[in-house]
């Protein structure tokens, strides 16, 4: 008989710790906001909907034609039906996305008169639906040299920011691959940028894993990815840290080719997102995938039960 309540009860005690062990997971799970970025079909609500369906908590949009400079003004309707259906939504974290086309260091006067332009009408967008970050790729130098082409993105977000006085909307500089001329794939790019902008307090910073994994930073080891963090910290700040892209990269580790992968299954590998899942220090981050997917989503699905089956 004692043996019996003995083993009842080491039993139990076994339970339990197997149960606050599955507790204190699903804690970590829910405090992490994940999402992808959402197709807009027929105005920006529309994301809203499908995000809900799918059961994201963190999104990116385009808030217009990401293959256009311009379109048309948002209607008054456009702007309270998005406002109303967030509003009553599980999303807690939004982040617009800029147009593909601008350039903010480009070397032709006419495309950078366009893109400058082009990224104010992307900000007011952002303001008028209360979306707190446009993130944007800071250019492409195009030859003229990385130090000219690193000045002229200041100045473009100094006269972009001129155009806006008063906005919330934060300008989110997003570390690059360095795929051609492109600017933004070492750490000291963005924070020369950062430093050489007349409001500074309107600037913060998201990190693509594809992109700086194509860049040299080796995020894939555990040791490695320590070092990248702790110099990202140095050199940037993990203060203006507010966005994470999760993707995989489809090239190798300095390739500076930006090709991204579903989760695990490139050169980053699962065990180089597991050291993102598991870094305290930036649970509270918001994840988006850019994975490759269909109409309907469903892969981003895949992707994000594989991101939080890592976590420890």
């Amino acid at each position: 008989m004692n043996i019996f309540i003995f083993s009842f009860i080491s039993f139990i005690i076994k339970l339990r710790k197997q149960f606050n062990i599955i507790f204190q997971l699903n804690r970590r799970q829910m405090k992490q906001l994940i999402g992808a970025h959402t197709f807009v079909k027929g105005g920006p609500a529309s994301a809203i909907e499908t995000a809900e369906k799918l059961g994201f908590t963190a999104i990116q949009i385009f808030t217009k034609n990401n293959n256009r400079y311009f379109e048309r003004d948002l209607r008054e309707d456009e702007i309270n039906d998005y406002k109303e259906k967030l509003k009553n939504s599980g999303i807690k974290f939004v982040v617009s996305h800029d147009s593909y086309l601008i350039n903010l260091c480009s070397k032709n006067p006419e495309g950078l008169k366009k893109s400058r332009a082009a990224f104010v009408k992307e900000l007011e967008r952002c303001e008028q639906l209360g979306i707190p970050h446009l993130n944007f790729h800071p250019g492409a130098h195009g030859g003229q040299g990385e130090e000219d082409g690193l000045k002229l993105i200041a100045e473009s977000l100094n006269y972009a920011h001129e155009k806006t006085k008063g906005f919330k909307v934060k300008s989110m500089l997003e570390a690059t691959a360095g795929q051609g001329t492109a600017l933004g794939y070492k750490f000291e790019h963005l924070r020369k940028i950062i430093d050489m902008v007349d409001e500074p307090e309107r600037m913060t910073v998201c990190i693509d894993t594809c992109h700086i994994f194509a860049a040299g930073y080796n995020i894939r080891d555990p040791k490695e990815y320590k070092k990248v963090m702790k110099e990202f910290d140095e050199i940037v700040g993990l203060d203006l840290l507010k966005c994470i892209h999760m993707n995989d990269s489809k090239k190798e580790l300095g390739s500076k080719v930006d090709r991204h992968e579903h989760i695990g299954k490139g050169y980053i590998g699962l065990e180089g997102f597991s050291n993102i899942m598991n870094d305290k220090k930036i649970e509270h981050v918001p994840k988006i995938l850019e994975t490759p997917k269909g109409k309907d989503q469903k892969e981003d699905l895949k992707n994000i039960e594989t991101l939080l089956s890592l976590i420890k």
